[in-house]
């Protein structure tokens, strides 16, 4: 596995979203690039350093909900890719 770096991040608040491409291939030997989205919150420890955690305060699901929904359109705002369907 490449540790590539994100595509897009997207801030809202101490909520951060990154976007990779990740290669697939397919069983019949295809490659396509499926999107990943990892939603981080940031916060920085008692010694400054800057850490990231999944948990998350109630004040902070809203934050982390928009920065989810401008990750969906960063993603969606173009050509329409073969990993999206209507079968969702």
């Amino acid at each position: 596995m490449r540790n590539n770096p994100p595509e897009k991040i997207i801030m809202v608040g101490p909520c951060r979203v990154s976007i990779f491409r990740n290669l697939v291939t397919m069983k019949d030997g295809q490659e396509i690039e499926i999107p990943k989205v990892v939603l981080e919150v940031r916060y920085r420890d008692k010694d400054g350093r800057w850490r990231g955690t999944q948990g998350m305060s109630i004040r902070e699901i809203p934050k982390a909900i928009l920065a989810l929904q401008k990750a969906f359109e960063y993603l969606t705002s173009g050509k329409v890719t073969s990993w999206l369907s209507d079968s969702d």
